[in-house]
């Protein structure tokens, strides 16, 4: 007898062409998390910025101040579900990045509880990133990466940190810790790059 867990109902991609080869649609959020769920004080809460010249702070408030925007896109997890149409507010990483002069090409993206993930600096601008905190209208669940998480929606949801920190800009794409694991430096779900 095969047992499923919450949230893993689904559908082939034959019924919906926005579905990456190989994923399943799911209506349901699923929670997937490499460790206990980070519980961050929010009076104590920050997101750092680390250039190879500065880093930039920004606290709870001063993040909630930024202009927020409000993001409609579907997700897709490495696990094969896929979620179409969700609905997130955040704001956008070109904001933080507005002032930034760098050299360097890659970012390492940092979570409380010491997750990390590397992406290409050009996978986080030009309108492709958030730091949301908020989905469906709500404030963004702690099992889902609240109060904030990244928001890579073209990438495979991994990419998505849960839980964010801050980003460190790189000279090299350093693995992070699932990449470090065997999945993929980049994660393109319309390629299937899940693994090395």
């Amino acid at each position: 007898m095969a047992v499923f867990s919450r949230g893993f109902g689904a559908r082939r991609r034959e019924s919906d062409p926005r579905l990456a080869p190989g994923q399943y649609l799911t209506t349901d959020f699923p929670v997937l998390s490499a460790g206990p769920t980070p519980r961050p004080d929010l009076e104590e809460w920050s997101f750092l910025l680390r250039t190879e010249k500065e880093e930039r702070a920004w606290s709870w408030r001063e993040l909630l101040a930024l202009p927020a925007e409000d993001v409609t896109t579907d997700i897709h997890c490495v696990t094969r579900w896929s979620k179409l149409d969700t609905s997130w507010r955040g704001v956008s990483v070109d904001t933080l990045f507005a002032d930034v002069r760098t050299d360097r090409a890659f970012a390492m993206v940092h979570s409380y509880g010491g997750y990390t993930t590397n992406l290409p600096l050009e996978d986080l601008l030009g309108g492709k990133a958030w730091i949301a905190y908020e989905f469906d209208g709500r404030p963004l669940a702690a099992e889902h990466g609240g109060p904030a998480r990244l928001l890579v929606p073209h990438l495979y949801f991994w990419k998505s940190a849960k839980w964010v920190q801050g980003i460190e800009l790189r000279e090299r794409d350093d693995p992070g810790f699932w990449e470090q694991n065997g999945y993929h430096l980049r994660g393109d779900p319309w390629r299937e790059e899940r693994y090395w």
